[in-house]
C-alpha cells in the first residue's frame, strides 16, 4: 500500500463508542426523561425542504439527492425540483394551514432570492426558517478550503440575516455534508443547531470550537425521498411508515419520556397531488392522539435545552 501515511490507521480519538470527541457518547433509555410543554409525549416537527438545484450543477465532490441527472440542459429533473417551489409547496402550506401544523422550513439561500414572495409566505405564516445552505452544488466536505466554507455559510446566512425580524437559529447542510471545520464555523457564526447528523432520536449537545451546537433528529430513514423515489415505495406505503414512525415513537414515549417526531420533506415529491393525501392521512393520525406538540425547531430545542 504505497503512499499511505504512518499514521493513517492511528486513530487519536478512538474511544468508547466512537472516534472523537464532538459530544459524549451515550444510549437514550439511559437518559434523563424531556418533558414537552403541555405534558406532550411527542413533539411533532415538519420540516419541509425548498430547494434550489442549478442546471449546470458541478456535483462536487458527490452529486446531492435530487441532483441534476443527464446531459445539460437536464430540463426534466430541473423543472421537476422546479414544480416543488412553484406549485407542491404552495399545496402543502394549505394542508398545513388546515391541519394546524407548526413548521420549520429548510431553505437554500438561493430560493430566498429566487424566489422571494415564497419567503414571505413562509415568514407570513409564522413557520422558523433554517438555513439549507447557498444552494443544492454548495457542499461542504473536507478539501473545500476552510475560508471557502466560512464564506459559503456566511454568504447564506447574511442573506436570511438581511429579513427583518427573521432569526436563523439552525442549519441543514445540503445533502447533510459536512467538513471537519463545518461545526466550529456555524458555532462562531451564531447557529445554535444542526440537523445534519442522524444518529439520535433526541436532541443532543455538541462540542464545537466556539463553544456548544445541538444536534437535532432528522432522520433520513423517514425521509419522502428515501421511501418514495430511492425506495419506490407507495403512497400507502409512505403513510404507514410515516404512522408506524409515530406509534413507536408515541409508546416509547409513555415510559422514557419525550420524543421527537421529525419528518423531512420535498415539495416536488410530497408536494404532488396524488401524494398529498398520504402526508395529510399521515398527519391526522399524529395530531388526533392526545399529547402531541406541534413545534419548530427552536421551540423543541429550547424545550429539551431547559432540562438538558
Amino acid at each position: 500500500m504505497t503512499g499511505m501515511p504512518p499514521d493513517y490507521l492511528q486513530y487519536r480519538a478512538r474511544t468508547y463508542g466512537m472516534d472523537h470527541d464532538r459530544y459524549d457518547w451515550s444510549i437514550l433509555p439511559r437518559r434523563r426523561k424531556v418533558e414537552w410543554p403541555g405534558g406532550a409525549r411527542v413533539a411533532l416537527w415538519v420540516v419541509p425542504a425548498l430547494e434550489w438545484f442549478p442546471i449546470d450543477m458541478k456535483g462536487k465532490p458527490f452529486k446531492p439527492p435530487g441532483a441534476m441527472q443527464t446531459s445539460y440542459p437536464d430540463l426534466r429533473h430541473y423543472t421537476l425540483r422546479d414544480y416543488g417551489n412553484r406549485v407542491g409547496i404552495w399545496r402543502m402550506m394549505r394542508s398545513f394551514d388546515q391541519l394546524g401544523i407548526r413548521v420549520t422550513a429548510a431553505m437554500n439561500a438561493a430560493v430566498a432570492v429566487r424566489y422571494p414572495a415564497l419567503l414571505e409566505a413562509c415568514v407570513a405564516r409564522g413557520w422558523e426558517i433554517v438555513a439549507n445552505g447557498q444552494d443544492m452544488d454548495h457542499l461542504h466536505y473536507e478539501g473545500l478550503p476552510v475560508e471557502d466554507e466560512k464564506k459559503q455559510i456566511a454568504t447564506t446566512l447574511d442573506i436570511f440575516r438581511r429579513v427583518p425580524g427573521l432569526r436563523v437559529r439552525g442549519w441543514l447542510s445540503p445533502a447533510k455534508s459536512q467538513s471537519k471545520s463545518t461545526l466550529d464555523l456555524l458555532a462562531a457564526s451564531g447557529v445554535e443547531y444542526c440537523c445534519d447528523w442522524v444518529n439520535d432520536d433526541m436532541p443532543y449537545e455538541m462540542r464545537t470550537a466556539h463553544g456548544r451546537l445541538v444536534a437535532m433528529p432528522h432522520p433520513l430513514d423517514i425521509d419522502d425521498y428515501t421511501i418514495l423515489i430511492q425506495n419506490h415505495h407507495s403512497e400507502d406505503e409512505f403513510c404507514d411508515q410515516l404512522c408506524d414512525q409515530f406509534d413507536c415513537l408515541y409508546e416509547e414515549a409513555g415510559t422514557q419520556g419525550g420524543r421527537v417526531m421529525a419528518i423531512s420533506l420535498h415539495p416536488w415529491i410530497t408536494g404532488q397531488p396524488y401524494r398529498i393525501g398520504a402526508l395529510e392521512k399521515a398527519l391526522r393520525h399524529m395530531i388526533s392522539r392526545k399529547g402531541v406538540w406541534s413545534a419548530t425547531g427552536s421551540e423543541i430545542m429550547d424545550a429539551w435545552t431547559a432540562q438538558a
